[in-house]
C-alpha cells in the first residue's frame, strides 16, 4: 500500500503512518459504494489527484477503515494524529482529517443517529448511557438506512472503544499541544494555548481535526467533504503500550540532547571567559 508523507509512529518494526495515496484502494472502496451502498452520495466524495486520495467526511473514512482492516491497516485515529503532531506539528497543517463522532444527547444535530447511537450504546453496556462520549470511526460500521437524512447509520463494533469525558460539554476554549490526553488525543482542559476545542452542547457531531490544528466536535453536516480533505492511513499496527513508550523515548532523548547542547555550551563559553 502507498502511503505519502510516511512517518514512523514508532520504531521500524512498528508503524508508520501516511496520506493515502494507493488508487487501488480507492477503486476497491467506490467499488463497494456501488455494491453495497446504492452509490451512496454521502459516499461517492473521494477523488484521487496529484497522487493522492483527496476528500473526507464522516462515512467515508467509515468505510475506508473497513477496507483497510482487510489488508492489515487502519484508518488514524484523534489520539494518532496528536502523536504526528507531537513529532512534526506542521505535517498536517493545511488539511483536515475526521476521525470520530461526538454524541452528546438525543436532539439536533443529527437526532435520529443520534438516538440510534443512544440504543446502541444501551443494548451494549445494559445500562443507563453516560454522555458526552467521543467515538472513533474506526470503532463503527456503516449500514444502509432509509429512514437517516444520509441513506446511512451507524452499528457500533463488538468491544468498540467508547470514550468518556466532560471537556467536550465545555464552552469552546483554547488548548495547548502539551495539555492532551495521550490515550484519546483529545485535551485534558480548555483555558489557555495556541490551539482551539469547537464544541457544542447538544446532538451527534463529527469529530476533525482541521487545517490549523484547530479541532472541532461541533460540525453539524457529517457528509461535508472538500479537496483538503485527507486519509490517513496507520500500517504496521502496534500495541497502544508501544505507541505511548515511543513517545515518552522521544521526549526523553529530546530531553538527552537539549541538556547535552547547554553543557557544551557553558563549557565553550567557560573557556571564552577564561581567554579573555
Amino acid at each position: 500500500m502507498k502511503l505519502s508523507h510516511q512517518m514512523p509512529l514508532i520504531q521500524v518494526e512498528v508503524p508508520t503512518a501516511g496520506f493515502l495515496e494507493d488508487k487501488s484502494i480507492l477503486d476497491q472502496y467506490n467499488a463497494r459504494v456501488k455494491e453495497v451502498y446504492n452509490d451512496n452520495k454521502h459516499l461517492k466524495i473521494l477523488t484521487f489527484n496529484d497522487g493522492l486520495v483527496k476528500g473526507s467526511n464522516t462515512f467515508s473514512i467509515i468505510l475506508m477503515n473497513k477496507i483497510l482492516n482487510e489488508q492489515g491497516s487502519r484508518v488514524a485515529r484523534q489520539s494518532d494524529l496528536e502523536r504526528l503532531i507531537k513529532i512534526n506539528p506542521d505535517c498536517l497543517k493545511g488539511t483536515f482529517e475526521d476521525n470520530g463522532v461526538v454524541l452528546r444527547s438525543g436532539e439536533d444535530p443529527n437526532s435520529y443517529l443520534a438516538q440510534d447511537l443512544i440504543k446502541w450504546l444501551k443494548h451494549r453496556s445494559g445500562k443507563k448511557v453516560k454522555l458526552p462520549v467521543m467515538i472513533p470511526l474506526t470503532e463503527l460500521y456503516l449500514e444502509n438506512d432509509q429512514n437517516s437524512n444520509y441513506g446511512l447509520s451507524f452499528k457500533l463494533k463488538e468491544g468498540a472503544n467508547v470514550i468518556y469525558t466532560p471537556v467536550l460539554n465545555e464552552k469552546t476554549g483554547k488548548f495547548s499541544s502539551e495539555n492532551v490526553d495521550e490515550k484519546t488525543g483529545l485535551p485534558n482542559k480548555l483555558g489557555s494555548g495556541d490551539r482551539t476545542f469547537y464544541t457544542r452542547d447538544s446532538g451527534l457531531s463529527g469529530l476533525c481535526l482541521y487545517w490549523d490544528l484547530g479541532l472541532y466536535s461541533n460540525g453539524d453536516d457529517l457528509g461535508y467533504s472538500d479537496s483538503v480533505g485527507r486519509v490517513v492511513v496507520v500500517s504496521g499496527e502496534a500495541t497502544q503500550k508501544n505507541l505511548d513508550q515511543y513517545v515518552k523515548r522521544l521526549e526523553a532523548e529530546k530531553d538527552r540532547q537539549t541538556k547535552a547542547i547547554e553543557i557544551r555550551y557553558k563549557k565553550a563559553l567557560s573557556t571564552l571567559q577564561k581567554t579573555n
